[in-house]
Formats: C-alpha cells, sequence, structure tokens
C-alpha cells in the first residue's frame, strides 16, 4: 500500500491531487485548515481507498512531530510527503509590512522545511521516502506584487536541492513542482500588504490550467520521480527565456501584467 500525505488538500490543486491519487492500493492521508471541506473530498473518495484526515495549521510549527506521529499512525507508514499549503501575495515590496513578509515566509518557506526534517527520520528508518514540494514559477523568477512570495518559493529550491544531494543514498527522493497559473481560489486568499486579502479571481488566474490537469502532471512526476516538473501554459516560456536567452526574458518580463 502507497500512503500519500497531501497538505493544503482541502481545496485547489491539493484537493485535485487527492483525487487524483484515489485508487486502489493507495490510502491518503489528507490536511487542511478547514476540516469541513477536507470531510467533503473525503466523501467524494472512492470507499475502498483508506483515507485519514489530519487538520492543522502550518503555523502550528511546534505540533509537526506528533502530527507526524499521528499521520503514520493512520496506515502504518508514509510513503510521499506532498507540501502544498501556501499562499501567494498581491502586493508592492515598499506597501508591505514586515511582518506579513514573515507570514509569507512562515507558511511558504519554513513550515515545509520544518514538516519535511520531522518525517525525515521515518523515510530514514525505512530506507525510502519521497517528499514532493509545491513551488510555483515564482520559484524560477521574480514577478512583480510577489516579493516575498517569490523570495519563499526561491529558498525551496535552494534548501530541497541541497536536501536531495544529502539524502540520495537513503534514497529519499524529491520532486520541485513549478505551477504556473492554475485554476484555483490562491488568488483570492493572497495577502495584500496590511496582511488583508486580495479577494479578488485575477484574470491570469481564471485562464489557468484546471486543478485536476496540474495534479495529473504531479502524479506522473511522482512515479518517474522527477527532480523537477513545470505546471502550466504559455506563462512556463519565461523560464526558458530566463535560462536561454536572458535579455529576452528581462524585457518580456516587464511587458506582462502582474495579475
Amino acid at each position: 500500500m502507497e500512503v500519500y500525505w497531501i497538505t493544503g488538500a482541502s481545496s485547489g490543486i491539493g484537493a485535485a491531487l487527492a483525487l487524483e491519487l484515489a485508487v486502489p492500493g493507495n490510502a491518503l492521508v489528507l490536511s487542511g485548515r478547514n476540516l469541513e471541506a477536507l470531510q467533503t473530498l473525503k466523501a467524494q473518495l472512492p470507499s475502498a481507498v483508506p483515507c485519514a484526515l489530519l487538520p492543522f495549521d502550518l503555523i502550528e510549527i511546534d505540533r509537526f512531530p506528533s502530527l507526524v506521529e499521528q499521520a503514520i499512525a493512520a496506515h502504518g507508514h508514509i510513503d510521499v510527503l506532498v507540501n502544498n499549503a501556501g499562499f501567494s501575495q498581491r502586493s508592492e515590496a515598499i506597501q508591505t509590512a514586515a511582518t506579513v513578509e514573515r507570514k509569507i515566509l512562515e507558511v511558504n518557506y519554513f513550515a515545509p522545511v520544518a514538516l519535511t526534517k520531522a518525517i525525515l527520520p521515518h523515510f530514514i528508518a525505512r530506507k525510502k521516502g519521497h517528499v514532493v514540494v509545491v513551488s510555483s514559477i515564482a520559484g524560477k523568477f521574480g514577478f512583480a506584487l510577489r516579493s516575498s512570495y517569490a523570495a519563499a518559493k526561491h529558498a525551496l529550491h535552494g534548501y530541497f536541492e541541497a536536501l536531495r544531494l544529502e539524502l540520495r543514498l537513503v534514497p529519499v527522493y524529491i520532486t520541485m513542482v513549478c505551477p504556473g497559473r492554475v485554476q484555483t481560489a490562491i488568488s483570492l486568499h493572497a495577502l495584500k500588504g496590511d496582511g488583508t486579502a486580495h479577494q479578488v479571481m485575477d484574470e491570469g488566474q481564471r485562464k489557468g490550467i484546471s486543478a485536476q490537469r496540474c495534479a495529473k502532471v504531479i502524479h506522473k512526476a511522482i512515479r518517474d520521480k522527477r527532480y523537477e516538473v513545470l505546471a502550466g501554459g504559455l506563462e512556463l516560456l519565461p523560464v526558458y527565456l530566463k535560462r536561454f536567452v536572458p535579455p529576452i526574458f528581462y524585457w518580456l518580463i516587464q511587458k506582462v501584467k502582474p495579475t
């Protein structure tokens, strides 16, 4: 039995991935802040797929060791941890309060790092494990109105690329997922500079790929043990432009509407 623990499973990519992975032979542990949403999602899963709910808030880092124990106890072990939970930003850097910047880093960087470290002894003891980190194309290049969010996502890449090398002989596999625009509520919940919610469905978000399509990309990347995978449409082009033709990238990125 392959056991997947998904954070941020109450909506968006996390919920779509839970539905994608809900096949016979798999078991799920679903986490998020909204217990009611998790219960609704569980009711949609096939009865043949064991599913445990473990609600928590990513800011509760002190609880992570206990939560890991509960997640393991649910089905006896964990094979794959999917660090998916997080939130975005919609504010100019100069207008973003320091407390908001710290909150963005706390949830999008420090929390997935802490949860991964908490479960690593389990993976090492079993001599196997897989950590999936849902980053963003904002982890590949900076983008207006997302300074702290981009910083957190860039930090994830540096940390987990280093961790991959340290754990290569266990082995613990690490897959970085970089979604572009996906049809989720992430822009609605993004924080403005004063810490309040953006509460606007961005045009680019609305025209993005479906969460279901993104989930299929992630599922295949897990199966193939990919180091990194991109998921999206034309908005992924700047990733390649920055790598191969930086002058065009820097010209183009100034023209893109930051929504």
